[in-house]
C-alpha cells in the first residue's frame, strides 16, 4: 500500500499534462472534489490539485512536442542523475534530463524500452505528495505493457523492485511491484501484459494511476456525467476491491478503486 513515508522506488509524485488546464481542473473538481492552486506566475501554468489542504497531484500544460494528455507517475529516487544513467544503460530513453525544480527537488522524465513514459522525483524541500492511499488520492500505479518480460527486466534494473507474479487465469499473469526489501503488503503497483487484441487495436504501453474512492459506483456516475469516457465499467476484483477505468475529457487515462480493507 502507498504511504507518504517515501522510500526509493515508490511512487512519490503524480501530475497531469493537459491541453486545457482550466477544463481539467473543473473536471477533476467534479469527480473528486479537488481544489486547484496555482504554483505562481513563475511556474508556467503549473499548479496543484488539493484535497482538504493537502496536495494529491499536480497539473500543468503539455510542454513536450507531440505529447498527448496523460498522467505521469513519478518514482522516488535519491539521485536523479544516477537514475538517468541507469535508465539509459537498461535500454530506456531520457526525455527530460535531470533538472532542479526551484528548491522543491530534482526531476527527470523517461520512456521505458516498451514505450511507457514515467518520471522520477528526487526530494528537496518537497518530499512528494502530501496524501496517498486515502479517498481522493493516488492508491496504485499500474503499467500496461507491450512486453512484460522486457518491462520487468528494465524496472528491476533501474529501481530494484521486488516483483511477485500472480496468475490470473490460464493466459494472464499480474506482477505485483514493491520497493526493494518490501513484502506484498508494501506493493505500490502492478504490471500486466497487454493482450494481443489490444495491441492489434493500437494500444500502447502506459502507466495508469488509480485513485482511491469511498464509493466506486457514485464516482463512476459522477465521472461519466462530467464527460469521462468509460474504458472499463465498474467491476469487482475479488479480494481487491471495486474499480473502473476512464479517459478524462482530454483523453488521459485514469482509474478509480474502492479497495477492500482488512
Amino acid at each position: 500500500m502507498l504511504t507518504t513515508e517515501y522510500v526509493p522506488g515508490a511512487p512519490n509524485w503524480l501530475d497531469l499534462g493537459s491541453p486545457d488546464t482550466d477544463a481539467s481542473a473543473a473536471f477533476y473538481a467534479a469527480v473528486f472534489g479537488w481544489d486547484f492552486r496555482s504554483a505562481g506566475p513563475e511556474a508556467g501554468g503549473y499548479g496543484f490539485f488539493q484535497q482538504d489542504g493537502k496536495t494529491v497531484a499536480g497539473l500543468g500544460p503539455l510542454t513536450e512536442e507531440g505529447a498527448s494528455p496523460s498522467w505521469t507517475v513519478y518514482f522516488h529516487t535519491p539521485d536523479a542523475d544516477a537514475t538517468a544513467k541507469a535508465v539509459e544503460q537498461a535500454g530506456g530513453r531520457v526525455r527530460v534530463a535531470p533538472a532542479d525544480v526551484f528548491s522543491f527537488g530534482r526531476m527527470a522524465a523517461f520512456t521505458d524500452p516498451t514505450g511507457a513514459d514515467f518520471a522520477v522525483w528526487q526530494p528537496g524541500g518537497t518530499s512528494g505528495l502530501e496524501a496517498v492511499g486515502v479517498p481522493g488520492s493516488l492508491s496504485w500505479a499500474e503499467l500496461y505493457t507491450s512486453d512484460a518480460a522486457a518491462a520487468k527486466a528494465f524496472y528491476g534494473s533501474v529501481f530494484s523492485w521486488r516483483m511477485t507474479d500472480v496468475p490470473m487465469g490460464p493466459e494472464l499473469t499480474y506482477t505485483l511491484l514493491a520497493p526493494s526489501g518490501a513484502g506484498e503488503e508494501g506493493s505500490h503497483g502492478g504490471l500486466m501484459q497487454l493482450p494481443q487484441e489490444n495491441l492489434d487495436a493500437g494500444s500502447t504501453a502506459e502507466w495508469h494511476p488509480y485513485f482511491e474512492v469511498s464509493d466506486c459506483d457514485a464516482t463512476f456516475a459522477g465521472a461519466t456525467a462530467a464527460g469521462a469516457t468509460v474504458l472499463i465499467p465498474t467491476t469487482d476484483a475479488p479480494g481487491i476491491g471495486r474499480f473502473a477505468m476512464f479517459l478524462d475529457p482530454a483523453g488521459a487515462p485514469f482509474a478509480v478503486i474502492r479497495t477492500v480493507m482488512g
